[in-house]
């Protein structure tokens, strides 16, 4: 039986997974708020990058109390530092409607691993702590889209 101690191999890999996406957000959120001059949408990237490093510490901490090593660093061949490749590119152009776009793609992104491993661990004793970051992860992705829609 899985518990806090002794996860599942398949807890642990997409665990694993959400460790790298997570990092891979919270330095693409703060490269992007330095990038952008839009204060309020810098205010809400860092706010966002802070929320992604904090989800990526506590999954590091749950792989490291079930006597695995955690990542820690992101992957450089995923979708969201493709995404942040992008943005990149995007920010320097100052278009804000792009960046906000660009940033719910990569949000797209996020969210959709999340579903995924919240699937495949279901009645794993880190359910509760996976929804709650997917909650967080899916309203950030609501206010970018909300913040672009706005901006069209």
């Amino acid at each position: 039986m899985e518990t806090t101690l002794n996860l599942d191999k398949n807890t642990i890999r997409g665990v694993q997974d959400l460790i790298e996406i997570n990092i891979d957000s919270s330095k693409g959120f703060a490269e992007a708020a330095d990038k952008i001059e839009n204060s309020d949408i810098a205010t809400f990237f860092r706010r966002c990058g802070e929320r992604r490093d904090v989800f990526a510490r506590e999954l590091q901490r749950a792989v490291a109390t079930s006597g695995e090593e955690p990542k820690t660093s992101g992957s450089l061949a995923g979708t969201l530092h493709r995404w942040w490749l992008d943005l990149r590119g995007t920010v320097q152009d100052g278009d804000e409607h792009g960046v906000l776009s660009e940033a719910e793609r990569g949000e797209d992104a996020i969210k959709g691993r999340y579903e995924s491993v919240l699937k495949s661990t279901t009645g794993s004793p880190l359910n509760a702590t996976l929804q709650e970051q997917y909650v967080s992860v899916k309203n950030d992705h609501d206010m970018i889209r909300d913040m672009r829609d706005a901006r069209a």
